[in-house]
């Protein structure tokens, strides 16, 4: 599987074309489709924080998918997520994508938009794990044996 080609902005203003613009070797995205979802990435962070600061090579990113037809409001909707995230290093991290949501769906096979999905993309956009929903040690230590073994 391989990541799609997308546009969007982090809410501190940065431009990025990914998976061009991944920083790390390794790339863990949280892809989020409703606001309520901020709940459930806001419970991935804390794990992938320490994920992070174990593996200089990995970067995080919470990606907010939005449907195109909304992207002349948005300015009020990155406003309005700028508002509500405090912290500077998460608003760096985390892009609105203005997109055609069902081809980009299609591509990641994410069948609905009821939860949040979780990616490890290589810097090239190969997605090599993923899975869905709330952080738990199972999820976690699954991520993390992945790392392990591709930073042999």
């Amino acid at each position: 599987m391989k990541f799609p080609e997308v546009t969007g902005s982090n809410l501190e203003f940065r431009e990025f074309k990914l998976p061009y613009d991944f920083q790390g070797v390794l790339n863990i995205l949280i892809i989020s489709f409703k606001r309520s979802h901020q709940i459930l990435a806001n419970n991935w962070i804390s794990f992938l924080n320490k994920l992070v600061n174990k593996f200089p090579i990995i970067e995080y990113y919470i990606l907010y998918t939005i449907n195109r037809r909304f992207k002349t409001t948005r300015f009020m909707i990155d406003e309005g997520m700028r508002s509500r995230i405090p912290s500077k290093p998460i608003r760096e991290r985390t892009i609105t994508l203005y997109i055609k949501k069902k081809p980009f769906k299609k591509d990641l096979e994410i069948p609905d938009e009821k939860t949040v999905y979780v990616f490890l993309a290589k810097s090239n956009g190969d997605v090599v794990w993923h899975t869905s929903g709330n952080f738990d040690e199972i999820k976690g230590e699954q991520l993390r044996k992945i790392i392990n073994e591709l930073t042999k």
